[in-house]
């Protein structure tokens, strides 16, 4: 049953309007007109800010996980893979249940194309974890790093092509310097990236799917959905390793059962903020911002993980930051126009 739309507060005494007549317009020019033309512009700047500002958070967030995966091992991908569906999916319960807010799911699954999109978008972010922890737990972060910085090529053609999104000059510039990167870094490193290839598209896959689910979901709701399509897959997976090989959770001492348990929190946080990012910017500069995250992920691999990073990556990483630095001056100057923009607007 629909809800009946908020009356909203009881007008003022005066002569009732004739039935089916209409408010007079405004006179164009006036205070009132430019409010109704140009009101969108404030609250246009202050969602693309907000958008900003998560995608900024959740891109940090991960380029620093290779610290995290690193300090569960000995436990294996399969093993931190199902952990954090399960640990995700516990966690989405429970605020689900605190905030008792699961009325939303019985009409959801008379939407078979809403639930094909999550399960599509369940599966994509599943291959994408499990690549990326296998990647970082056997000493390969540079180049799960080199997946992310294929990322935003990915992502940004997703958005032109299939989106129809059109990008300014200096990100024009960005992505070119970008292209550059991907291809230097590819050729350079002497070996089809297969790891890095299939992460750089899973992700940028991932984010069209969002983008698309996005507008019919809210964040919380999409992510719990994906974790509990997921979860009997991680319940199998955790079954089948317990049986081969044993369980590494409770045998290596609280702080990495502690470290596995938090697996849950840390993967839901960085996809809230990338979904509330996707709903509110363009793809393309969701595609784009994805260069913050194999920047971190590189100086954590060379200043703490000890990883050896050829003179080849050096001089890639030298044109992603590049690619960054004009990144970050597209979107300084287009928060401050817009935020100018609003700021001229009567109130």
């Amino acid at each position: 049953m629909t809800p009946s739309p908020n009356p909203g507060p009881s007008p003022e005494p005066g002569p009732s309007p004739e039935p089916n007549s209409f408010p007079e317009p405004a006179k164009p020019g006036s205070p009132r007109a430019r409010r109704e033309v140009e009101g969108s512009p404030r609250r246009f700047a202050s969602e693309s800010a907000r958008g900003l500002a998560a995608g900024f958070g959740a891109y940090g967030i991960w380029g620093l996980f290779p610290l995290y995966f690193a300090a569960l091992i000995p436990t294996g991908p399969w093993e931190i893979l199902a952990n954090r569906i399960v640990w995700t999916a516990l966690l989405c319960a429970v605020i689900l249940t605190v905030m008792r807010d699961w009325s939303w799911i019985p009409p959801l699954l008379r939407r078979p194309k809403l639930l094909l999109g999550v399960t599509a978008a369940a599966v994509l972010i599943a291959l994408n974890w499990g690549v990326y922890v296998a990647a970082v737990t056997s000493g390969h972060t540079s180049d799960a790093a080199l997946g992310y910085f294929l990322n935003p090529l990915a992502t940004v053609a997703l958005g032109v092509v299939v989106l129809r999104e059109s990008l300014r000059p200096l990100q024009w510039i960005a992505v070119g310097i970008g292209v550059v990167a991907g291809v230097y870094l590819s050729i350079a490193g002497g070996a089809f990236p297969l790891a890095a290839l299939t992460l750089a598209g899973s992700f940028a896959l991932y984010g069209l799917v969002k983008k698309k689910v996005g507008a019919s979901l809210p964040a919380l709701h999409s992510l719990s959905l994906e974790t509990f399509i997921l979860l009997p897959a991680a319940g199998l997976m955790l079954a089948v390793i317990a049986v081969v090989s044993g369980l590494t959770f409770g045998t290596e001492g609280p702080v990495h059962t502690g470290l596995l348990v938090f697996s849950g929190v840390a993967t839901a946080i960085p996809l809230l903020l990338f979904a509330a990012a996707a709903r509110r910017i363009p793809l393309s500069t969701v595609g784009l911002i994805q260069f913050i995250t194999p920047v971190i992920q590189l100086i954590c691999a060379v200043t703490i993980l000890g990883e050896h990073i050829s003179d080849a990556r050096w001089i890639g990483f030298g044109i992603v930051w590049l690619a960054l630095i004009v990144l970050t001056l597209d979107a300084l100057l287009t928060v401050r126009g817009r935020r100018r923009t609003a700021r001229t607007l009567p109130t």
